[in-house]
């Protein structure tokens, strides 16, 4: 039997587990696990992940209901304005019992295709117990519900102008900002139409100083 692991979001659930209708109150911190972001929005990993919520005992399972605080790193994706802040989630996820296996020798069936439907009709904030229910392991929950729910691309506002591509400046600050350019497709003709006034300019010239 392979030995059970404990991390820092083990809880133990047995006394709640123990029949139906009971509650368990958790109010803790918790350090957040890996993998929640990047480095222009997400949760720094081992930072304080506040957790306020309670585990209710179904027949089949528990409930937990709560939620998740975490602080978040973040900046705008077109201004690079620093974003960083508190950032809450509602969590509802359902921890169940293990089911027992039918035991062959005393003529059990195992119903392939009950298993697969079962399977495309669980929910997806499903997570299992370990150690015979005893404990709730959070750390893939916490992970799951920050990297589902922060945005991919974070703003300072939604019509945030972002940042002039030529030198940098903040749009947002600076709305009339602009610089003067020149269509690269036109540059030849503009430099013959110059080339061309020069010469007339110069055949005007002397044709003056002929009639004199």
């Amino acid at each position: 039997m392979a030995r059970v692991q404990y991390t820092d979001w083990t809880v133990p659930v047995s006394q709640v587990g123990s029949r139906a209708g009971q509650r368990m109150e958790l109010d803790r911190t918790f350090p957040a696990p890996p993998g929640i972001g990047d480095s222009i929005v997400g949760v720094d990993e081992g930072a304080d992940i506040h957790v306020d919520g309670r585990f209710d005992s179904i027949v089949d399972g528990l409930i937990f209901t709560g939620t998740f605080t975490a602080p978040v790193h973040a900046v705008c994706s077109r201004c690079d304005t620093p974003l960083d802040g508190d950032w809450s989630e509602q969590v509802t996820a359902f921890f169940p019992y293990a089911e027992e296996q039918p035991d062959a020798k005393r003529g059990g069936k195992q119903d392939d295709d009950v298993e697969v439907i079962a399977g495309e009709d669980e929910a997806e904030d499903v997570y299992p117990l370990i150690d015979n229910g005893s404990f709730a392991d959070l750390e893939t929950l916490i992970r799951d519900t920050f990297v589902d729910a922060l945005p991919l691309q974070p703003l300072c506002r939604p019509d945030c102008k972002g940042l002039c591509p030529q030198c940098g400046a903040d749009l947002n600050e600076e709305p009339d900002h602009h610089h003067e350019t020149t269509d690269i497709r036109f540059a030849g003709l503009e430099a013959l139409k110059t080339q061309l006034e020069a010469q007339q300019g110069g055949e005007d010239t002397d044709g003056s100083s002929d009639e004199h």
